[in-house]
This record gives structure tokens, sequence and C-alpha cells, in this order.
């Protein structure tokens, strides 16, 4: 994503049942919030810091060098979907600037920088004849990474599937996503595994499923729930269960192929980046533990019990019935164990209560629905945390050791990566650029967040390996458009697009360079 502009698990409601919902409401708590005295040395040694990106949400040049369309191209232009009515046909051009970017991240001390590869740069028809400026332009970035002693981590697909495979046969929604995907990622391997190492085959398939195709407000922007205001077509029930069954297939078939014919000659390892917002119970009645681990297993367990036991929750199973597909025998052989590591992209915390009504039931018919949970960042009128920009982000630091460790003990201490973590100032007119530099919050949040984090490794044994802020720079967030700031630095969008570095640059320089 960096991150969406998530809704969390409001997702697949409408803003008047949001409304609704509010008025259940949750405490505030300070919990995680920690010393500062974070120094590399917290870290063990190799710890990896990084930043992240995706291109849609960072290069631009949308029509330049053989690209091809992508969906979010086309979500972006249709009126009423973006927030300000903005796009990414420039976004901040670091098509463009990249040695710029990259320059910045040497001089923070970066050990690595994970990017997205645009599909439609390589496979402008999402198939067919590889576009060779498209290859030219990911070997350059490549190239001024590694001469710059920054190792690149490499996302294959960040939401941005080619138009064409959309119109040709729903792209996720058809199996044939699977085999054109290989395809895709074997030119990847091709192309630049030989300095790749570390590759991520799905960006957040949660949000990519449930917001695309449940509440569709991301691209393509199917549902069923608000069919008559807000989606033309689909149906929100069944076809995030499609897709998310689709995603984890294509990761399994491309894991089995790279270790077939590239590992022992490339040596690189395969993950996921998965969207975890950390959840806990609005009270202590059983209900609501119970309705906790329901959200907690409709969210990550969806999408990695598959991978390190060969099916989905026994809670999906049972709620979701015949709707949620099954692996063969075969199937679940391949995708167990097809993960080299797990990629966690974390930001924020929600209460969670139960809720079987079956009036909210009978009116969305759909994954958040069959949870049967309600997750808010409320409760009894406080907030969780102090809010950030967004509003999914609230600011809970105890929640990054809390989900590591439940992260080591269901799946039996996987090596994990956070690769996203950070959070956003608004866009606003008002603010002065010296005012907007002084990004005191931000500094907080990742000093009490990474102290947890460092805490779950060194006294709880979590093994964890590296660390990805959201982001470098300010970008276009999705269905916020520009009206979201997470960077590190700033980007003028009145002037050029000029960086000019916030004060967590030097906290993070400060920090990289501390023994």
């Amino acid at each position: 994503m960096r991150m969406a502009y998530k809704w969390g698990c409001m997702e697949a409601t409408t803003m008047v049942l949001v409304v609704w919902l509010a008025a259940l409401s949750m405490a505030t708590t300070t919990r995680g919030q920690q010393r500062s005295n974070l120094t590399r040395g917290s870290f063990p040694k190799g710890f990896v810091f990084g930043t992240a990106a995706s291109a849609y949400q960072y290069e631009g040049a949308v029509k330049e060098d053989g690209r091809g369309p992508a969906i979010w191209d086309k979500f972006a232009h249709t009126f009423g979907k973006i927030l300000d009515f903005s796009n990414a046909d420039v976004a901040v051009d670091h098509y463009h600037r990249f040695e710029e970017d990259i320059e910045l991240m040497a001089d923070m001390g970066l050990d690595a920088y994970r990017f997205s590869i645009a599909w439609s740069r390589i496979l402008p028809n999402g198939t067919g004849e590889v576009n060779q400026a498209g290859i030219d332009h990911y070997n350059k970035v490549i190239n001024a990474l590694i001469a710059k002693g920054i190792e690149p981590y490499v996302t294959l697909y960040h939401w941005d599937l080619p138009q064409a495979l959309e119109d040709k046969y729903m792209g996720l929604l058809d199996r044939q996503i699977i085999n054109d995907y290989l395809a895709y990622a074997e030119t990847c391997f091709e192309a630049f595994g030989d300095r790749v190492k570390h590759w991520i085959t799905f960006n957040e398939p949660h949000t990519v499923t449930v917001q695309g195709y449940d509440s569709g407000i991301h691209a393509p922007g199917r549902c069923s729930v608000l069919r008559h205001l807000y989606c033309k077509q689909g149906s929100s029930g069944t076809e995030p269960y499609i897709v998310a069954h689709n995603i984890i297939l294509a990761h399994a078939t491309v894991s089995d192929m790279y270790r077939t014919k590239y590992k022992a000659k490339q040596n690189g390892e395969l993950g996921m980046s998965l969207d975890v917002i950390w959840y806990e119970p609005a009270s202590n009645s059983t209900a609501d533990v119970e309705a906790t681990k329901r959200a907690q297993e409709f969210q990550l367990g969806w999408f990695a019990d598959p991978f390190f036991f060969g099916d989905y929750p026994v809670t999906m199973r049972s709620r979701v019935g015949v709707r949620l597909p099954r692996f063969t025998t075969k199937e679940a052989d391949l995708v167990k164990g097809s993960l080299d590591f797990m990629g966690i992209n974390h930001y924020t915390t929600f209460y969670t209560k139960d809720d079987n009504s079956t009036y909210i039931k009978k009116f969305l018919n759909d994954t958040l629905a069959d949870s049967g949970s309600i997750s808010l960042p409320f409760r009894d009128g406080k907030p969780i945390g102090d809010k950030a920009n967004s509003i999914w982000l609230y600011i809970v630091p105890g929640s990054m050791r809390s989900l590591m460790n439940y992260v080591k003990d269901r799946y039996n201490t996987p090596t994990v990566y956070i690769t996203e973590n950070g959070m956003d100032d608004s866009n606003s007119p008002f603010i002065s650029l010296k005012k907007a530099l002084k990004d005191r919050k931000r500094i907080k949040y990742h000093n009490d967040y990474m102290t947890n984090l460092a805490d779950s490794i060194r006294e709880d044994g979590c093994d964890v390996r590296g660390y990805f802020v959201w982001s470098l720079l300010d970008n276009w967030e999705w269905t916020a458009g520009y009206t979201s700031r997470f960077g590190l630095y700033y980007v003028d969008y009145r002037d050029n697009l000029k960086r000019y570095p916030k004060n967590s640059v030097q906290w993070f320089k400060d920090l990289l360079a501390s023994s």
C-alpha cells in the first residue's frame, strides 16, 4: 500500500450503516507507548530497514513506453470513486525521478526498498508479447538500487491488474488468471531474478477481495450490497471467496514453478504481504471474545491458514458453507508450505463485538456478515487510541507485539517481515510547508510500534527480519487520492512535485546510524 483507504471490518457497509454502528463506540487506551531509546542495535544483526511503495501510487507515466491500462486507471477516472476526484496519471512521477528518490533512500541509510512492478508495463495486454521498454525500466531501477547498496524487495501484484484481462474474462474471478499470472511471474524471474532475491507475489489479498468484490469501493468495483447506488454488477456473498481462492492458488503455482526452475540458481524467496488489523474484544464477554477470534480468522486466517494448514479456518468452513471453495487434495498439497516468509502490513487496531443479527446478515449478505462480528475503533464513545488522518487509522502501538505473538503461536514461528507500517497526516491547504514538515506524531508512531516489534523479537522469540515504512514519499492513496500524506518526505503537489524531508527523515537517519 502503503495502505489503501481502508475501512477494516466496516469494508462492506454503507456510510449510513457505519454511522449507525458508530453508536456502539468504544475507550481510549495508550497501550504500548514506549521508551524512546530505540537504536539499530535494538534489533538482531542483519535486520532489514526499508521503505515501501507501489507502482500505481508512485510511478505515473501511465501512457508512456508501452504500458497498457490497468483496472485502477479505469476506476480512478470514473466519477465519484476518488475522494478528491484525482487520479494517478502522474502520481509522484517516480517513473522519471526514481534515481533522485533512490538518492534520498541512500542518504537515509536504508537497507532495502520494497516496490512493485506494474504488470501492464511488462505485458501490456496481460499476456502475449513482452514490452521491452518495461523490462528496461525496472532493470534500471534495480541496478540503481544495488549501486547504492539498497536491496530490492519486489512485489509482483499490487492491485494493478491489466484491464485487458478484466475485459477478457473478469480477471481474478476466473481460474485462467492463474496461468496468466504464472507467465507474468516467470517473465519477471527471467529478467530480474539474478538480482532480486525477495519476491512478494500479492499485496494485501484481503483488501483486494473485500474492497474490490464485496464493498466495491476499490477496483474493479464489484458488489451487490450497494448494487443500485454504487456497483453495477457483482455478488458480495460469493465473489470475494472465489477471488481469494484464485489468488492463493496463483501464489502456490508460482512458488512451485520458482522452486522447480529458479531457486537453485537464483537463491531467492517468495512470500505474500497480508494486511492485518489487530482486533481487541469490546468486552470480556465470551461472545465478544469469540467474535474477535472469528474476525481475525476471517481476515488473516482466510489467507494464511491455507499456506500453513492446507485449508481455510474451520470457522469459515462452518459459517460460509458451500460458498467457500474447496481445495482438491493436490491443490492443498501445492498450497501448504508454499510461503517462504509472511509479509505483514499492520497499521491499526479495532475493538470487536459479537453480532449475529439476522437483520444485518440479510441486509449485507457478504463476508462481514459471515464473520458474525463487528469491528470499530471506538467503545463507549471513546476511541481506541490517538487518531491519524485516515478515518480507519488509530494508533495503538502495543498491538504490534500482540499481533507478532499471535502469528508466532498460530503458525509456529514463521519468518516475518513487516512489509508496511505507518501513519498519515492530512493534506490540508491551510497547513504551511514549515508546519507539515514537523511530523512529531509520525516519529512517535514509528518509535512506539518499532519498540514493540523489537520487544516481540528479543523477549518473545518472534522471528521478524525486517521493517518497511509506508512510505518514503507522500503519494496517491487510492480512493483517498491526494488527501492523505503517509510520506517521510513531503511532496509539494503545487510546485513540480518537489520532495522535502519531514523531521521523521532525520529521526530515521539517526536510528539507522546508531549501534
